[in-house]
């Protein structure tokens, strides 16, 4: 190791705490060189005696590191250094150390968790917080507790943040600082504009920093399909000494390595995704164009699965990507955004558990045996999540009703494939080795109609495809699914099987079945609603198996699909299709619809009337009915509830009769009265009176009669009605019929409001001072009422007048 590297002024602290602890987390910036010379001071001061293990979050990081290392040495990997990754390695017996991939150490714990031959495991790149990583430590942390005290553990990060690792690990915290040039950043002078095509103006921003700059140039770009429109595009407008190299995680290492060495005439134009940002170094980089873009794991509803979703970088990330163009001399760092726009930018990438699928992590924890909570995470999964994880593991038969791995469940978790992509392996056998490629894989024909078989009929004729320019054929994806579909083919056993069929293996909740009408939606086993284009060449398809959609969470639309016939479905699910009896309140109908029904999930295969429904399944239905209806308080119902919600209002203790308050508790006192209500014109006519009056007790009735009485009994003894619902009680009656009242009747100590009627019923005065107006207005009214009634009695005093609804007798 003849050249200084930042890192090694803080190996002889490092080294110190690994051998007081065993633990230690280490800060160090990118191009510190933490990457290539930790796990070589660690062999050479021999702190372990077994291999050290250091985990990359890439292949291409992993292939990289262990091929610096093993030139550091004088050597060729799988020698003293050497690597692991899905699909490759390179080791020997003496290999030491061992560099790969996070899902790597997941396996070689789940297989013999006391780690045996293995002396350090290195967590390099923990800032990155993938779901592996967090998996590991985890793991890591709980086997040195239980089983391996002298196994030692190092957290490498890049970021300033590595606090909250340290307390978790408890362990000392080491920060090296990097060497680097002063970078000059330079933004936008305003923002994009909403409709711009942000690709075109990263593209101008290059073509622009190579003119006005030196040295090589490191553009980051979201992922492979900007990289590629962005490749062909500069290749036309950058100058011919300017060799553009792409660099992206799923490109083959060749490429990738290419991309990374040193050009060897004129000048490199390096287009990456965020691989470049920490964990490789690129030689003689001093300028950097951010495109201020970054592609996440998210939990994808459309496809069930995890996806990558691009989002604005953090300011941690453009922080590290604008460094790499200090690392050899002072350099550039373009920025497509405005300075001002630098505050609405996170402060740190998200955990990937936070967001992400946890399907996996939910078998994978099953396997070990533990909760969540039994482990040390940095950040614990979210509960939510993880139950629908284990719903969907026991729905796949992977997990048991007790949340325990089944047998099928560790044939899934040895597979390097989703769950639901597992699952359908083993059942379908290698013949849904293509199929389980193309479904890990984006959509390699884009604007195609959704049918699978087309993709998979490109996997066998691209040149057909191709020819097509209204869809838009992604090759490198298209290889990608040929050569994982090599190394999946080798499991399972061969079954003849329709390749709707076997997607409806990975999506037994995605069957689904279209709805009446001429828009195609259909739905889903699951629950849910889907629609297609109406375009769509599956438009008419009777039912589907449902393999990607846009995740809209109120109605999706379907990108990709299959069709599949109700025989294959009674098929492959005779075990889940049962006879069910369903008896609800139909909103559509206005009524109570009972029906017999075979059904597999949602989706419903024959239907049958329900004939000798039980009474009190109807009357439980039509309580939704009433709730869709809504409660109708009038009349003397209205009345009612009036008085009792004024008594109430008083501190009695009395039933809520509010509208909403009856609602709530329409099972405690409705569903028994229920009898023979089916539909809406069944409610219209339905009596309320009797029920209100059956919630209250013989007690709670004499208390509201004597604190608010339901009517008034007039001199003749009639009883009139008590209007509650206003300000005051009142009621409306003839004048005549008070004739003689001397003292204006109260109720609850209120002066009762009485509208005086007129032999017509017509409202002649409104007072609460009756002894008042018979002696004040009366006159007036006298005067007119004789004009208009003279058949009717108007006498001068009416408070010696008897009482009567009578007119005059005839002489």
């Amino acid at each position: 190791m003849t050249t200084h590297l930042p890192i090694d002024d803080a190996i002889p602290d490092l080294l110190a705490a690994l051998r007081g602890s065993g633990r230690a987390v280490l800060q160090a910036p990118p191009g510190a060189g933490k990457t290539t010379r930790v796990p070589l001071a660690m062999l050479e001061a021999g702190l372990c005696d077994g291999k050290i293990i250091v985990l990359e979050p890439r292949r291409l990081a992993a292939r990289a590191a262990a091929e610096r290392m093993a030139q550091t040495l004088g050597q060729h990997v799988g020698e003293t250094v050497g690597y692991r990754v899905r699909g490759e390695a390179k080791v020997s017996k003496s290999t030491r150390i061992e560099v790969v991939t996070e899902g790597i150490l997941t396996r070689m714990l789940q297989s013999e968790p006391d780690l045996p031959g293995v002396g350090a495991v290195i967590f390099d790149e923990f800032h990155e917080r993938s779901l592996n990583a967090d998996l590991g430590l985890a793991l890591c942390l709980e086997v040195t507790g239980a089983l391996r005290d002298d196994l030692i553990l190092l957290a490498m990060s890049a970021t300033l943040d590595a606090d909250p690792v340290s307390r978790l690990m408890g362990a000392p915290l080491i920060t090296s600082e990097g060497r680097s040039f002063a970078v000059e950043t330079r933004w936008l002078d305003r923002p994009l504009g909403a409709q711009a095509r942000r690709l075109d103006a990263l593209i101008d921003l290059v073509v622009q920093a190579e003119r006005d700059t030196q040295g090589g140039m490191l553009v980051f770009l979201p992922g492979e399909g900007e990289i590629r429109r962005a490749e062909a595009a500069l290749s036309k407008r950058l100058p011919d000494r300017c060799a553009v190299r792409p660099l992206f995680g799923a490109m083959p290492f060749a490429a990738q390595r290419a991309a990374i060495a040193p050009a060897d005439t004129g000048r490199k134009v390096v287009l990456a995704t965020s691989i470049a940002e920490t964990s490789l170094t690129i030689p003689d980089i001093r300028v950097v164009v951010d495109m201020g873009q970054a592609r996440r794991a998210r939990f994808d509803p459309g496809s069930g699965m995890s996806r990558l979703v691009t989002e604005r970088v953090t300011r941690a990330e453009a922080t590290q990507r604008a460094g790499r163009a200090g690392r050899v001399a002072e350099g550039i760092c373009y920025r497509l955004w405005a300075k001002g726009e630098e505050g609405a930018l996170a402060a740190y990438p998200p955990a990937e558990i936070e967001a992400a699928d946890l399907t996996g992590l939910a078998l994978e924890l099953a396997l070990w045996g533990a909760e969540p909570g039994d482990l040390a995470f940095l950040t614990p999964p979210p509960e939510g999540t993880m139950a629908e994880a284990r719903s969907l593991l026991t729905m796949l038969g992977a997990l048991d009703s007790n949340r325990r791995m089944t047998d099928h469940g560790r044939a899934l978790v040895a597979l390097p494939l989703h769950p639901r992509l597992g699952h359908m392996l083993v059942q379908a056998g290698p013949d849904a080795a293509p199929l389980a490629a193309l479904m890990a894989e984006r959509d390699p024909l884009r604007g195609a109609p959704a049918d699978v078989l087309l993709r998979l009929e490109a996997l066998r004729d691209l040149r057909r495809f191709q020819q097509n320019r209204v869809w838009q054929v992604n090759t490198s994806a298209l290889d990608r699914i040929k050569a994982e579909t090599k190394r999946l083919r080798k499991q399972g056993k061969t079954n003849d099987l329709s390749p709707a069929a076997m997607a409806a293996f990975a999506y037994p909740d995605r069957v689904g079945q279209r709805r009446k009408g001429d828009v195609p939606r259909y739905v889903l086993s699951g629950g849910k609603g889907v629609v297609l284009d109406s375009s769509d060449t599956l438009a008419a398809a009777p039912f589907l198996v449902v393999t990607d959609t846009d995740g809209n969470p109120r109605e999706a639309r379907v990108r990709m699909a299959a069709q599949i016939s109700e025989h294959e479905i009674r098929d492959l699910f005779a075990d889940q299709i049962n006879w069910t009896e369903t008896c609800s309140w139909s909103k559509r109908d206005r009524r109570v619809v009972a029906r017999r029904q075979e059904r597999f999930g949602a989706i419903t295969l024959e239907d049958r009337i329900w004939k000798d429904v039980p009474e009190d399944a109807v009357a439980q239905a039509m309580l939704d009915g009433v709730r869709d209806l809504g409660l109708r308080l009038d009349g003397a119902s209205a009345r009612l509830a009036a008085r009792v919600e004024l008594v109430r209002a008083e501190g009695a203790d009395l039933p809520n009769f509010s509208v909403d308050g009856l609602t709530k508790t329409l099972e405690d006192w409705l569903l028994p009265m229920l009898s023979g209500v089916r539909n809406a014109d069944d409610w219209k006519r339905f009596d309320l009176l009797p029920a209100l009056r059956a919630r209250l007790n013989w007690s709670q009735t004499q208390e509201l009669d004597r604190r608010a009485p339901g009517a008034f009994v007039t001199p003749l003894g009639r009883k009139v009605p008590i209007d509650y619902s206003g300000a005051v009680p009142e009621i409306s009656v003839r004048l005549q019929e008070m004739f003689g009242v001397s003292r204006h009747p109260v109720i609850g100590g209120e002066a009762l409001k009485i509208t005086l009627l007129s032999p017509a019923q017509r409202p002649i005065q409104i007072t609460r001072d009756l002894p008042g107006f018979w002696a004040g207005s009366y006159a007036d009214v006298r005067k007119d009422m004789r004009a208009q009634y003279p058949k009717h009695p108007w006498p001068e005093d009416p408070t010696q007048a008897d009482p009567t609804l009578r007119a005059k007798r005839r002489n």
